[in-house]
């Protein structure tokens, strides 16, 4: 049994976690949200208003608030030494390098996406820009609901990243082309944006090469795959000390062992 802090308890992932975590082997023994908190919204654990108030104890802190959570992150870990799965996006440098000097001291598990699928995604992106690449064209198209905050999503950004970890040359990513009348460079990634509605999530990739186009796609149906991931995310960091993790080395870690279940 792991046990879970969650911070954003009363958001849509949290109370998707919560749902997930009935099924899973966790149990949350405490949850933070200033707006729940507030506004007298009901759970089946104890709830907060900031993590400065929790007394409990965990295993592991799952975090799916906002990136402008990271100070009050870092305090609870460097007071508890609790470790922390963060699945929150749009972090700035200076957030991004607290996390990494926090990882000295306690584990964290740091991803842009839950979902194993979308890592899928990146590992199949990554051979085919290695097998196209120089000849193709890429663009990302990422399309979230309306109350998303930050864009490009996360995961769009760490698609981008993987591919061009795998290219052969420097290439530049491209957010805005309106300030530009000029052929599209070969040399470049373009990321484009699409918030409206509900759409949980949905990231396709395209290789455009002359006469052929090669798409790979992910499609989030509902929030219960991101929730079910961050679950996995915490029993895989459950123990560790320190460090800071991704979710390919979730996925490695399932697959050296003999009875894996991706």
């Amino acid at each position: 049994m792991t046990d879970i802090i969650l911070n954003g308890a009363c958001g849509r992932m949290g109370r998707a976690i919560a749902e997930a975590s009935a099924s899973a082997d966790v149990r949350i023994v405490a949850g933070v949200d200033p707006f729940g908190k507030a506004n007298g919204i009901p759970t089946e654990f104890p709830l907060y208003a900031s993590l400065d108030e929790v007394t409990e104890c965990a295993d592991v802190l799952i975090d799916f608030t906002v990136h402008t959570s990271t100070p009050d992150l870092v305090r609870f870990a460097e007071r508890t030494g609790t470790p922390m799965v963060i699945a929150t996006t749009g972090h700035t440098p200076e957030e991004l390098e607290a996390l990494h000097g926090l990882s000295s001291s306690c584990a964290i598990l740091h991803s842009g996406n839950m979902s194993l699928g979308v890592h899928l995604l990146m590992t199949l992106c990554r051979q085919a820009s290695a097998v196209l690449g120089g000849k193709a064209d890429i663009e990302i198209i990422e399309k979230h609901h309306n109350k998303k905050l930050d864009a490009p999503s996360g995961t769009a950004l760490m698609i981008a990243h993987a591919i061009r970890e795998a290219l052969p040359e420097e290439t530049e990513v491209v957010y805005d082309r309106t300030g530009r009348r000029a052929v599209r460079p070969r040399d470049e990634i373009g990321i484009s944006a699409i918030r409206g509605g509900n759409i949980v999530g949905e990231h396709e990739v395209l290789f455009c090469c002359g006469d052929e186009i090669v798409s790979i796609k992910h499609t989030a149906i509902g929030r219960s795959l991101f929730a079910q991931g961050a679950l996995r995310a915490a029993e895989f960091l459950k123990g560790k000390l320190s460090g800071l993790f991704t979710m390919e080395d979730l996925l490695r870690d399932a697959l050296e062992k003999p009875t894996a279940k991706v």
